[in-house]
């Protein structure tokens, strides 16, 4: 079942995610029929993961899935994105110094935060500017 929507912002979430249309994108650890009609809505293609996707959405729970992220930064092209959904509040055991840390052990950069929804939180993290082939 899909945790409510962040109420606080009038923003479509897609939006703030950057989901355009014909984005392929892929889900991993986490299944949500809502999004999933909501990314096809948006033109968006749901893929399993494979290299070129250009978004990934990771749902971790524990600070030692951020392991994945070395596997994952190999499915995304140099300017797609690897979304980490974490839980916010009393339940949240992944810091974002957690997934920084994480991020920076591939050569990934976080640059974006965002209220997924009223549970979930979550970070972009994707390839610098200066490691992108021209």
């Amino acid at each position: 079942m899909r945790p409510p929507r962040d109420l606080g912002s009038t923003r479509p979430l897609l939006d703030k995610l950057g989901v355009k249309p014909g984005m392929r994108v892929a889900l991993v650890g986490f299944e949500d029929a809502v999004f999933r009609a909501e990314l096809a809505e948006r033109g968006a293609a749901v893929v399993e993961p494979a290299p070129r996707v250009d978004m990934v959405f990771y749902r971790v729970r524990e600070p030692a899935e951020l392991g994945r992220i070395r596997e994952l930064r190999d499915l995304i092209h140099d300017r797609g994105a690897i979304w980490i959904l974490r839980n916010k509040g009393a339940d949240r055991r992944v810091r974002e110094e957690d997934i920084i840390g994480a991020g920076r052990a591939v050569d990934l950069i976080d640059n974006k935060i965002a209220s997924f929804s009223d549970t979930f939180a979550a970070m972009r993290l994707v390839v610098p500017l200066n490691r992108r082939s021209k």
